[in-house]
């Protein structure tokens, strides 16, 4: 589920995607040493979003740097300095990413290797915020309970991972949670599961693992689901923009937020169009070019 949260880059700022891409190494640094030099290979894009969103909830200023690391020994590159907030992302980044592996392996009979990489990963994290595991457990046992159940509404069977990202926002902001920024989180966790779905159509059809659209639709590909579909599915991710939006119209944000504004109100949803018409491809984070 992880990939989708991207910018929209022709409408980026330099000096945001120069904070994004500090976060982002900031990020891989906090998750060697919260968990393990090998749980950096599950870094993401997605939670680096994260990361710059519960900064500026938390009126929390990023200091970056200039430094090297092994990828980039020669030149110092920009990266944000480690603090709580980057070592709770990097936690949650580990801990999702193995029960992401466990559905692979529930779902697909594949993957028990790669969870096993990330196990003493997922074990730190769990000692660091066994909360945070306990609240992301819970979410994922209705998530299966609904698919096993073959769940017709695809609302219902979003609801339990954005939950999740809703409870967790709960966790990681403390005092600064609201009820808007719980709608916040739960809004793009939703999506997440929304959009993967959707990306997933006719690999799932084919595998014939659970579907949300499938099981609400039952057409035999994406292509032909859409056809006949079209405004509802369409309808089902234009709420959830709709409502992103009015939340964050309630949320106080401590620092200019551009970059958020950007990934939220136009990467989301030109994301979605580049799904809807299957020219969508989840983009290695070394290759999306923020200069």
């Amino acid at each position: 589920m992880f990939g989708y949260i991207q910018p929209d880059i022709p409408y980026m700022y330099v000096k945001d995607g120069l904070l994004y891409k500090a976060l982002y190494c900031g990020l891989c640094k906090s998750i060697g040493c919260a968990c393990g030099q090998t749980a950096r290979l599950a870094l993401s894009y997605d939670m680096t979003f994260l990361s710059a969103l519960l900064h500026n909830i938390m009126h929390t200023d990023v200091k970056v740097e200039s430094r090297r690391c092994g990828v980039h020994p020669f030149v110092k590159r920009p990266v944000a300095g480690d603090d709580e907030i980057t070592r709770t992302v990097a936690c949650l980044n580990t801990a999702l990413t193995y029960f992401k592996l466990s559905d692979d392996v529930e779902d697909e009979k594949k993957g028990r290797a790669a969870r096993r990489f990330f196990k003493k990963g997922y074990r730190r994290a769990k000692k660091l915020h066994p909360e945070a595991v306990a609240i992301i457990q819970k979410h994922m046992d209705a998530l299966h309970r609904l698919e096993k159940e073959n769940c017709k509404s695809i609302d219902m069977a979003a609801d339990p991972f954005g939950s999740m990202i809703g409870e967790l926002s709960d966790y990681c902001l403390g005092e600064f949670a609201t009820e808007h920024t719980r709608s916040l989180f739960y809004g793009i966790g939703k999506w997440v599961y929304l959009i993967d779905a959707l990306d997933d159509y006719d690999k799932d059809r084919k595998k014939n693992n659970y579907n949300p659209f499938f099981a609400a639709f039952g057409d035999e590909s994406k292509q032909a689901m859409l056809e006949k579909n079209r405004e509802e599915t369409e309808f089902v991710f234009k709420s959830v923009f709709a409502e992103n939006a009015e939340s964050l119209k309630n949320i106080k944000f401590y620092f200019n937020h551009d970059l958020t504004d950007n990934i939220i109100l136009r990467g989301m949803p030109a994301t979605t169009k580049r799904v809807m018409c299957g020219c969508h491809k989840k983009v290695k984070p070394t290759k999306i070019n923020l200069r």
